[in-house]
């Protein structure tokens, strides 16, 4: 079986630059799961990082379009 290998972690300027725009998009520490996919779309980074980053920040993902938030 082959091993799999974990994609990397956003470097720290990538990092930086997603907590800024989902400081800015967040409302009462909520943000919709539309402008969460805007944002990962935006700055070319996959969707998961975008729900990690909002996670360590204490914000919430809402109207999920997938029904999971």
């Amino acid at each position: 079986m082959p091993a799999t290998s974990k994609p990397a972690s956003l470097h720290q300027e990538q990092q930086k630059k997603l907590e800024d725009h989902l400081h800015k998009a967040a409302k009462d520490n909520r943000i919709l799961c539309s402008s969460a996919l805007a944002i990962a779309k935006s700055l070319k980074i996959p969707p998961a990082e975008v729900g990690k980053a909002a996670n360590k920040l204490k914000i919430k993902i809402s109207t999920c379009q997938l029904g999971c938030f």
